[in-house]
């Protein structure tokens, strides 16, 4: 029996911070907007064209959008002791 791959996203967090909706970010990548909706709930993992064109959008690498792993919390991120050199 295959492990179900699930594909996490910071999507949701990157529209956010443009004012993006669901229907303008699938305009953008020319596809449906549902779809975007399954992306962000985990439920559809992104063809390898659509996590690409994603990343070109946000002039980001496709590691920083989508993770095999869950993403750490921003909070946690930001409450980290800084280490010492």
């Amino acid at each position: 029996m295959a492990k179900e791959i699930k594909i996490h996203t910071r999507l949701p967090m990157l529209r956010s911070e443009r004012g993006l909706s669901r229907k303008e970010m699938a305009d953008i990548l020319g596809i449906h907007y549902q779809t975007i909706g399954y992306i962000e709930r985990g439920e559809y993992m992104p063809a390898l064209d659509i996590a690409l064109r994603t990343a070109a959008y946000f002039d980001l690498p496709v590691e920083a959008i989508f993770s095999l792993e869950p993403f750490p919390s921003l909070t946690a991120e930001m409450l980290k002791p800084a280490s010492s050199a």
